[in-house]
């Protein structure tokens, strides 16, 4: 069964969705069948695995059909532990594999659509919904095998805003003479616990790697000291507020109070730019020309190169998709 069947709501390109955690789907996990099975109302997960058909947690249940082809040790990690543990995701490929650890020591499962990382050591992991699951410092080490700078980065910040781990805890994991580990080193300058969702993330990622100060979660106060609103960044030096549009500000409802919050902001000597994801992937340059501007200094739209590397090879274009895509199917 291909494994876009198993994305739950995840992150859309698009929208802007953010990921719902797997565990509120399924309180007990469901019987699975081994070996050949015909019988009426099964589901075929992975060769000689089944389970039962119309399960209220179906994403959940195919995790667990394919527990039972993981040795004792396997625990799912990479972007399957992110899912199942509700993080914020990068866009996903339509045509995504269950990641897994195992122990060295333990024969490797071969099965299409599963990409296996073999450990030396134990694999530490928590038990989630039934599903033993790699800890978060170990599923973005197994992340950094294989993703760019901004989707470690867009996973780190997940795990950190949702409290799953701390900043002292992705550190000690960078620390280790590990494949990954020299990759979460170099995305964890750029990590922040305070981020709200995975565009907010990105937002601030072109900001840094253009050499643009911002802060994040920002409070807005009046003459009184009172906190009138919170902006996703300011440009630090600035009174301009850049902040992500995603497709929830387009409702009606949310548009008008938008609008209101605005002119607030206005009176209180604020300027809010608003992003959506097209801008970001799309026209960068128009962003850091804003910055700019608000800073007082020359637009050099060269500096704005460096994004573009990080864009095309990441998970937020389809250069960096099949370029991953390539690398799993030849594990």
């Amino acid at each position: 069964m291909a494994f876009h069947n198993l994305v739950l709501a995840g992150l859309n390109a698009a929208t802007g969705v953010e990921a719902v955690p797997m565990t509120t789907q399924l309180a007990v996990l469901p019987p699975v069948s081994l070996g050949r099975i015909r019988r009426a109302g099964w589901v075929r997960v992975t060769y000689g695995v089944h389970r039962p058909l119309g399960l209220a947690g179906e994403r959940l249940a195919d995790l667990a059909s394919w527990q039972q082809v993981l040795p004792n040790s396997g625990t799912f990690t990479h972007l399957t532990g992110a899912m199942v543990r509700g993080w914020w995701l990068p866009p996903l490929p339509a045509e995504l594999p269950v990641f897994a650890g195992i122990m060295d020591s333990e024969p490797r499962p071969r099965r299409p659509g599963l990409v296996v990382c073999r450990h030396t050591q134990r694999i530490d992991w928590d038990p989630v919904a039934g599903l033993r699951v790699a800890t978060p410092p170990e599923i973005l080490l197994a992340s950094a095998r294989d993703l760019g700078l901004l989707d470690l980065v867009v996973l780190a910040d997940a795990a950190l805003s949702l409290g799953h781990c701390t900043l002292n805890d992705l550190r000690q994991a960078a620390a280790q003479r590990r494949r990954g580990a020299p990759a979460l080193r170099r995305a964890l300058p750029y990590v922040d616990a305070r981020s709200e969702s995975a565009w907010e993330s990105v937002l601030r990622l072109l900001f840094l790697v253009c050499d643009v100060p911002v802060q994040a979660q920002y409070d807005v106060r009046d003459r009184d000291g009172i906190v009138r609103a919170r902006a996703d960044l300011r440009i630090l030096g600035t009174r301009r507020l850049p902040e992500y549009d995603g497709e929830v500000h387009r409702d009606p409802r949310r548009h008008a109070q938008d609008l209101i919050r605005d002119r607030l902001l206005l009176r209180l000597g604020w300027q809010r730019l608003g992003y959506t994801s097209g801008v970001l992937l799309h026209n960068a340059g128009s962003v850091l020309r804003d910055a700019d501007e608000a800073l007082g200094r020359v637009n050099r739209p060269e500096r704005v190169r460096i994004w573009h590397q990080l864009l095309v090879r990441s998970l937020f274009t389809p250069a960096g998709a099949a370029r991953l895509r390539a690398r799993w199917e030849g594990r």
